[in-house]
């Protein structure tokens, strides 16, 4: 799937759940483009900014979009990779801090 495909896709999706897209387009780009490798690679489109397993039961919590992202975006403004933001992150009515880790040290490096 081509990038802009994905992402006109994944827009209207996520935005209607009240997640927005980095208004770094560049950023973006790269992440989405990521995703679609990962998914050539490994058949799901993983996390790219954590290592993958490549078996799907072991990463099925860095899946794009990953469990962690719920939370991420409420506390920090952001998911981990900062391709998910909040209104008020892209707006910069929050700081852009950074957005540590949430998965377990043993999901990292099996």
């Amino acid at each position: 799937m081509e990038a802009n495909k994905l992402f006109e896709k994944l827009k209207l999706i996520q935005e209607a759940k009240g997640y927005y897209f980095n208004e770094d387009k560049g950023k973006v780009f790269e992440l989405l483009e990521a995703l679609i490798l990962n998914k050539e690679r490994y058949g799901y489109m993983a996390c790219p900014c954590r290592l993958a397993s490549e078996d799907r039961d072991s990463d099925k919590d860095i899946i794009c979009p990953c469990v962690y992202r719920t939370e991420d975006v409420k506390e920090f403004g952001s998911c981990y990779c900062n391709l998910y933001v909040s209104k008020a992150w892209n707006d910069n009515k929050i700081p852009h801090e950074y957005v540590p880790e949430r998965r377990s040290p043993e999901k990292m490096f099996l």
